[in-house]
This record gives C-alpha cells, sequence and structure tokens, in this order.
C-alpha cells in the first residue's frame, strides 16, 4: 500500500518535478475543476474529451471522460491512487481510449472536493498530502464503494458511443485497487477488473475484504502485484489466487519487477518495462473478458 512512510522516503530523495517528466509541467496549469476538464494537453486525434458530473447517493459526483469520438465501445472505470485525478491519471485514460475504449476517470474524494487537488506525485508530497486527503478517504469503506460503482456503471451505459451490450471493465491503481473488486461485487455489468500495486486486497477476518467477496461478482480479474509490497505480505497473493479459484473467478495474480507506484507516470516508482507489461495484460484481459 502507498503508505506515509513510503512517500516520506520519496520526499528524502528530493524527488524534483522535473524527475516526474514532462507531465508536471502541463499538469500544473490543470485543473478538471467544477467537473469540467481544463487540461491543456490537446485532444488527441480520434478522442473526445470532457468533464462530467451526475448525481449519486452521496452527492454530484466529478470525473474525466475520454472515449473514441466514432462508434460504441465498452466503457472502463477508472480508480486512482491517492493522488487523485490529475494529468497522468487523464493520460493513461488517453492511452486507452486510443485502443477503443470509453474511460471514466473517478474523483474518489466526490464527498468533500471537486476536481484535481494535485498536479502530480511531486505536489502530493510538498502539500502534505496526507494530511488533506485523510479525512476524504476515511469515508471510502467498501460499502460506498460500492454504491458509487452502481452509480457509475448506471450513468456509463447512458452515454452515447458506450456499448451496453459488452460489459463495463474497471482498473484501480493503489488505494484504488481493492475498489475494482467492490466495484465488481456491486454492479453485474463489469466483467473485467484489475489492481495495480493496490493495497489491501486481503483484510483477514473482515467480510468485505475485496478476496471475500469475489463470489459476489461476474468479473475476470488482474492483480498486479509490486515487487516490495509482495516482500512485506507474500501470503496476500496466494490468499487471494485461492479465493478467486474458490470462487470460479479467473484471476491473473502476478508480482512484477516494479515497486509501489510503478504502472504510473507521476510515481517516482514508474518503472516503464513493467508498465508497459502492466499495460499490455491489461488489454488482453479487457479484449477476452468485455465481449
Amino acid at each position: 500500500m502507498c503508505d506515509e512512510s513510503k512517500l516520506a522516503d520519496w520526499a528524502k530523495e528530493t524527488i524534483s518535478r522535473r524527475q516526474f517528466g514532462a507531465l508536471t509541467g502541463a499538469a500544473a496549469l490543470a485543473a478538471c475543476a467544477s467537473g469540467e476538464s481544463q487540461a491543456k494537453t490537446p485532444v488527441r486525434k480520434g478522442l473526445k474529451e470532457r468533464g462530467i458530473n451526475f448525481a449519486t447517493a452521496d452527492g454530484t459526483l466529478d470525473g474525466f471522460l475520454v472515449q473514441p469520438e466514432t462508434g460504441k465501445h465498452p466503457a472502463v472505470i477508472l480508480w486512482p491512487d491517492i493522488a487523485s485525478i490529475r494529468e497522468a491519471k487523464r493520460n493513461i485514460a488517453r492511452n486507452l481510449a486510443s485502443a477503443g475504449y470509453a474511460v471514466l476517470v473517478v474523483n474518489p474524494y466526490y464527498r468533500d472536493v471537486t476536481g484535481e487537488q494535485f498536479a502530480d506525485f511531486a505536489a502530493f508530497i510538498a502539500d502534505g498530502g496526507f494530511g488533506k486527503v485523510g479525512p476524504w478517504r476515511a469515508k471510502l469503506t467498501a460499502d460506498a464503494v460500492m454504491r458509487d460503482a452502481a452509480s457509475i456503471a448506471d450513468w456509463l451505459d447512458q452515454q452515447e458511443g458506450v456499448d451496453t451490450a459488452r460489459g463495463i471493465g474497471t482498473q484501480g491503481y493503489c488505494m484504488g485497487g481493492p475498489f475494482t473488486v467492490w466495484s465488481a461485487a456491486a454492479s453485474p455489468r463489469i466483467k473485467a477488473a484489475a489492481s495495480f500495486h493496490g493495497g489491501g486486497l486481503v483484510r483477514p477476518d473482515n467480510p468485505m475484504s475485496p478476496h471475500a467477496l469475489l463470489g459476489k461478482t461476474e468479473a475476470s480479474f488482474l492483480i498486479a502485484v509490486a515487487q516490495d509490497d509482495d516482500a512485506k505480505a507474500p501470503a496476500d497473493k496466494t490468499t487471494f489466487a485461492d479465493a478467486a479459484k474458490a470462487a470460479g473467478r479467473p484471476a491473473k495474480v502476478d508480482v512484477y519487477a516494479g515497486n509501489h507506484g510503478w504502472m504510473v507516470p507521476d510515481s517516482p516508482a514508474y518503472n516503464a518495462a513493467a508498465a508497459g507489461q502492466g499495460e499490455a495484460n491489461l488489454l488482453a484481459l479487457y479484449k477476452g473478458a468485455l465481449g
């Protein structure tokens, strides 16, 4: 899990914004405020994108939707990591949309704030991100995320360009990892779920532990484990895989040659080779499970 001690270590390494790549400069000027995308990145050829908001049982959820300009395509729910919606996540969504998906990047903190709060991980560290998001994150219980996921799936099915004859996918990073399993348990429309360096997928003696809910889903799973997370909890991958087998759910559970955060371009742990492997496995999951 992306915890405070890990971010403190990153801060001690005096990571500059420049080390996070060219994303940062543009992201510092971008804010997905009031549910409207104001990113300065040009819209990619063949795609259309917009900021969105809609009512849920808990408030007004906002996010960023990107999809191919024409045709009908499977929808994907993207749950970001602890630093939430920002240009790095919008670019991940754009890449996936270019492969033929309608991708919604969710603001998981919508109960408290709207839009982008941190330009990148450097800003998260510099601005005392853990202290800011702590009260917001505390509201993201399994029940809350499941309510959100059901509302999101229903909303996506009403959007132009979403192929309702095909399943919905969901992917999550860090804290968003377990959200994908809860989402699949909340909506039978979700047929594929991918967790990248997700924390808390196995929670002993907790009936809402993601691994305990696999039997309530109709999804196939990709569980991509960071090598340093695996070193801390080596039994979790086996526990999850065994639970999936018992539930009769297809699950590919692997440890990747990257540390926690390896999939995210503005993370100091970003590993391009391992990220490429993760992206290829994600596309294979969606191709096989979404119909």
